[in-house]
């Protein structure tokens, strides 16, 4: 029986110029969570040409693009997320940021063009049977009610059903075009917490009068640096950071309130329930202790990545095929990071795979005003799309 032709990266390479052209353009006009219209269009627009079928509206402003070929029974989800970060670009390049205080800092850009250069190459060659579905999602990185969610209680699975669902993310730090798995949890789920301390403001020269909000707010930072030293297991992971904390004005005046606002991190739905529990009783207690009351708001964001056994082995045994056993890091730390495609995770099994962006200092990491998408990786990233799709809707 002979062997069935698959995507190798020399297939993607004629593509290079065009993709890298087509990924400057999304970079150049970013668009932040739920108001990526104009990315969506263009998207859309090029999908149609290729002989897609689109469905656009599912979580706003994603859509989904479906190729039927052959008489092949299962279905494949690949996923792409298409929106920006509320940073203002400082790389100087060419194609930089046309919008002010908006940059795509996170790669969603090559994620985007990756996704359609795979599109293409697959609707020229049509080397599977059974159905494939591309998935372009808004609103990644809002943090919470994100675009996968949306999207999932928009009924995307129940509208496109897949035997399995992959996503695809860049790593700087990581060698270029190195590919990065694993089984099981791979990352974090994160929340966030707001916290008001209500106290009672006063005279500076008079403290006694008053009811000091930034005293019990600076008590309670320094508590919750015990909620993981003392609570979790050191065998489990957890991190709890407290990324604000702010109160008054003026230096003789004794404020009113004090803000706290708090990213949690963890792996396990125990450890998470855990951190809840104690971060909330040790800020009000904290809070009544001082004689001030506390409000607390916490949101639950995105899940654990929780990537399927047999969908993490397909995509390393993929990655292998395309650029060798040793570009491929099949049990890769987990990371403390979040990302939503865990909501589409929780519905249908799969896996995210990183691929490597290439070496970055510190001030060129993700979420940085000096971050950049390694164009190096448009072609391998298509190629890795593509070969996945053969593999996994084999003829």
């Amino acid at each position: 029986m002979p062997q069935p032709v698959l995507t190798t990266i020399d297939d993607l390479t004629p593509y290079a110029e065009e993709l890298a052209t087509l990924r400057h353009h999304i970079h150049s006009c970013p668009e932040l969570a739920f108001e990526e219209h104009a990315t969506s269009d263009r998207v859309a627009k090029m999908l149609q040409e290729w002989g897609y079928s689109l469905t656009r509206g599912i979580g706003q402003t994603g859509l989904v693009a479906q190729l039927r070929v052959g008489d092949g029974t299962k279905s494949l989800g690949l996923r792409a997320d298409m929106d920006a970060l509320p940073i203002h670009e400082d790389t100087g390049l060419a194609y930089a940021s046309s919008k002010p205080g908006i940059m795509h800092a996170c790669g969603h850009d090559g994620h985007t063009t990756m996704l359609l250069g795979a599109a293409k190459h697959l609707a020229a060659t049509r080397r599977f049977s059974g159905t494939l579905n591309l998935i372009f999602q808004p609103a990644e990185e809002r943090g919470f009610d994100s675009g996968a969610k949306a999207m999932v209680e928009d009924g995307l699975f129940e509208q496109f059903p897949c035997d399995m669902v992959f996503a695809m993310h860049n790593h700087p730090g990581i060698e270029q075009g190195r590919f990065l798995t694993r089984h099981g949890p791979f990352m974090a789920a994160g929340d966030r917490v707001f916290i008001k301390i209500v106290g009672r403001g006063g005279h500076a020269a008079r403290p006694h009068l008053a009811a000091d909000p930034l005293v019990a707010a600076s008590a309670i930072v320094m508590a919750l640096q015990t909620v993981v030293s003392r609570n979790i297991d050191p065998n489990d992971s957890a991190v709890v950071t407290v990324g604000r904390l702010r109160s008054g004005d003026a230096l003789n005046v004794i404020p009113a309130e004090a803000e706290i606002g708090i990213s949690v991190r963890s792996f396990d739905t125990e450890v998470r329930a855990l951190l809840k529990g104690r971060i909330c009783k040790l800020v009000t207690d904290t809070a009544s202790a001082y004689g001030t009351a506390a409000e607390i708001r916490y949101v639950e964001g995105y899940p654990v990545v929780n990537n399927a056994v047999e969908a993490a082995d397909l995509a390393a045994d993929v990655a292998a095929e395309l650029v060798g056993v040793d570009q491929v890091t099949r049990e890769f730390p987990p990371m403390m990071g979040s990302e939503d495609f865990a909501y589409m995770l929780q519905v249908c099994p799969g896996a995210l795979v990183r691929i490597g962006n290439g070496p970055s200092d510190r001030g060129r990491g993700l979420h940085s005003p000096r971050y950049d998408f390694n164009d190096s990786n448009l072609v391998t990233g298509s190629a890795f799309w593509c070969r996945l799709t053969e593999r996994f809707l084999v003829q």
